[in-house]
């Protein structure tokens, strides 16, 4: 048996305000909140990492106290369930997402974003898994 992704630790100045920011993005919800850190994931899937087969991952935003300094290694790419592309990008604008520039090019099919603390992701279009 391989192993399954079931959770991505996100460092951050401000695990509170990421995590209500996430959650809205994904809609999410709280599962855990400890001293510096909070975790959140899928209403559908609660028992999560415990759950045989694949799962939507959890996000764990720890607090950390350096600030973000370069281009992540690692992003999420998010795909809109029940509107286009488009629209979505407005939404995540109107959350608090901003626009990024990664080197992407204009004829890009994929628009980026960063999340408030500066975190790079990318809102797909046209895939569904």
């Amino acid at each position: 048996m391989a192993s399954k992704l079931t959770e991505l630790a996100i460092d951050c100045a401000d695990p509170g305000a990421l995590s209500r920011f996430w959650c809205a993005v994904l809609d999410y919800e709280v599962q855990l909140i400890e001293e510096d850190l909070i975790t959140i994931g899928s209403p559908a899937v609660p028992e999560g990492r415990n759950r045989p087969g694949p799962v939507p991952p959890t996000l764990t935003f720890v607090q950390v106290p350096e600030p973000k300094t370069v281009k992540n290694r690692l992003h999420l790419d998010i795909n809109p369930t029940d509107r286009d592309q488009a629209e979505e990008v407005r939404r995540l604008l109107d959350l608090g997402a901003r626009p990024a520039d990664v080197g992407q090019g204009a004829d890009a099919t994929w628009v980026v974003l960063a999340d408030p603390e500066g975190n790079e992701f990318c809102v797909l279009a046209g895939r569904h898994p």
